[in-house]
């Protein structure tokens, strides 16, 4: 009976879950990676224990680069910004935050803006301390109550060990019940609905070896506004892949944030013809999403595309079976880096263009990826596995025959 009372305490005084701002808790780093003109740069924002603080930021990237960033980390609570500049793989620099809650990150390179919102999340007031005490008190006062009225009674006896017993589990568990943050979002009581997204180009038509802006417009799918709660999911908020139909060209970025609702991002491409654009992204306290696209390129072909060393993939089973896993091994070439906050991605898409799968790989044995992944229906699939060593991102192309 008491551990019946214990656990029906526990879970009466147990609070919803952690809030989360963009999937990070806590007491941990932010990394949001940006594709830039002048490159991919991974933007890190240390967290803080307190407030007010000097909200440290720093900037990486794979290729080794000096670009510069202008920064300004402004609160949407009171208006109050703070600016600074970075350099890629130099020392951080601080800028003055006073309180916590949301945030949005400005980051400038040459003349263009990515808005980063973030919220600042501090260690929360740990309440179970206080709800242990009270336990110990209850227990207490029941039993001197009952010794003073000379009414010591069963059930006097069995509350207070009851209450004894809830105090000594929430004791033990005291370490893995985390307070929740200051500064954290409410939590919706329901998920988000889907986004409706909508893939534009600048200029309409583009030219091979000429750069283009491809932007995407998400909305709301109920209520037709800009969809503004994005979560960061492997460091970014948006991973935005686009081939070419053929499948000899592909991009693997990470579009910037130019308004609410708005991504946008500089390409080029070396070959004339029809392009998939596909999106992937999360939206706060819902699911994932993936959206499509197409748009046409003109031009001639340039030959001064980059060369890929194609892969040759070993697959267990070596005669993949639509609807069943498959593990593919694809070996590798040096030190692999974490890119993305994982050893190695693979992107998947059938040969129609229908069906896109993207797969993150662990290291496996020897100097290999292995990545595990089910293709959805019988046909031919491009496939591209890439990983980051010795300061590039190396990309190995391959095709998957499903027969059955």
């Amino acid at each position: 009976m008491f551990r019946v009372f214990a656990v029906a305490f526990l879970m009466v005084l147990a609070p919803p879950g952690l809030a989360q701002a963009h999937v990070v808790e806590s007491g941990a780093d932010l990394r949001v990676t940006q594709t830039f003109r002048a490159g991919e740069v991974t933007l890190v924002v240390a967290r803080v224990t307190q407030v007010p603080a000097s909200l440290r930021v720093s900037a990486q990237a794979i290729h080794p680069t000096s670009a510069a960033l202008e920064l300004e980390v402004r609160s949407l609570t009171d208006g109050s910004s703070s600016t600074g500049s970075v350099r890629v793989g130099e020392d951080p620099t601080a800028l003055p935050i006073g309180h916590t809650g949301p945030h949005e990150l400005h980051v400038r390179a040459g003349d263009e803006i990515s808005v980063i919102p973030f919220r600042v999340l501090v260690p929360g007031h740990d309440p179970w301390a206080m709800v242990t005490d009270g336990a110990f008190l209850i227990s207490g006062l029941l039993l001197v109550g009952g010794v003073l009225t000379g009414r010591l009674s069963r059930p006097i006896v069995g509350a207070a060990s009851a209450s004894v017993a809830a105090a000594i589990v929430l004791t033990v568990l005291q370490p893995s019940l985390p307070a929740p943050p200051e500064g954290a979002a409410p939590v919706a009581e329901v998920g988000r609905p889907y986004a409706q997204a909508r893939f534009s180009t600048l200029p309409v038509r583009p030219a091979t070896g000429a750069e283009f802006t491809l932007t995407l417009r998400l909305t709301d799918g109920s209520t037709g506004r800009p969809v503004d709660d994005l979560a960061v999911h492997h460091e970014a908020p948006a991973h935005l892949v686009v081939t070419s139909e053929d499948g000899a060209v592909l991009r693997h970025v990470h579009p910037l944030r130019t308004a609410p609702g708005v991504l946008a991002v500089r390409l080029r491409v070396p070959q004339p013809g029809r392009y998939l654009a596909y999106a992937e992204f999360e939206r706060q306290e819902s699911g994932g999403q993936l959206v499509s696209g197409a748009f046409e390129v003109s031009g001639a072909a340039q030959s001064d595309a980059p060369v890929h060393d194609p892969a040759e993939p070993r697959l267990t089973p070596a005669t993949p079976t639509a609807g069943s896993p498959v593990t593919i091994e694809v070996s590798v070439a040096g030190p692999v880096q974490p890119w993305l906050g994982m050893p190695g991605h693979l992107i998947v898409r059938s040969a129609d263009g229908v069906h896109l799968t993207h797969a993150h790989g662990m290291k496996g044995g020897g100097s290999a990826l292995r990545f595990t992944l089910t293709f959805p229906e019988r046909g031919r699939y491009l496939a591209w596995a890439q990983y980051a060593a010795e300061g590039r991102l190396v990309t190995r192309p391959f095709t998957v025959a499903v027969n059955r």
